[in-house]
């Protein structure tokens, strides 16, 4: 089975940390791989708050992740502190992508990489709708290296 590769963006627009709680550890004493995505699932929750927003109403729309990618690159432990990096990518017409780089903070050790599918949708019938304008005018005022466009 070939591996998943994933390559990184230059840049970065957002940034948080976060610790490694005993609760995010599995028996063999590293980060659980379902503990990693609550992490990015917290650190996206992070990120559309930054921006001034909720999940649930992202400039009148909510929110669903589509897919998610996820590159291992080393263990992380418990105590440990991790940044995680995002910038929003590759727009399309309902969605974007988050890319994310997690990485142990005091020796700078990469934890995982990856991407997690943002798609918008209606509020009234729960289906897809177009990225707000409203959101791609906020990001290209705060995130000017994501070029949002979503034709």
């Amino acid at each position: 089975m070939s591996r998943i590769t994933f390559e990184l963006p230059e840049r970065f627009v957002f940034a948080t940390e976060m610790q490694i709680y005993i609760s995010h550890v599995n028996q063999g004493g590293h980060l659980d791989n379902a503990q990693l995505l609550t992490l990015v699932s917290e650190a996206r929750v992070r990120f559309f708050r930054w921006l001034g927003y909720t999940e649930g109403n992202v400039a009148g729309c909510p929110i669903v992740v589509g897919d998610l990618v996820a590159q291992y690159k080393s263990e992380a432990f418990h105590g440990e502190t991790l940044r995680v990096d995002m910038v929003p990518a590759d727009f399309n017409r309902y969605g974007f992508d988050l890319v994310f780089r997690m990485a142990e903070t005091s020796q700078g050790r990469e934890v995982a990489r990856g991407k997690v599918g943002v798609v918008f949708v209606n509020k009234a019938d729960r289906k897809v709708a177009p990225v707000p304008e409203a959101f791609q005018q906020r990001l290209r005022e705060t995130t000017p290296t994501a070029r949002p466009t979503a034709g």
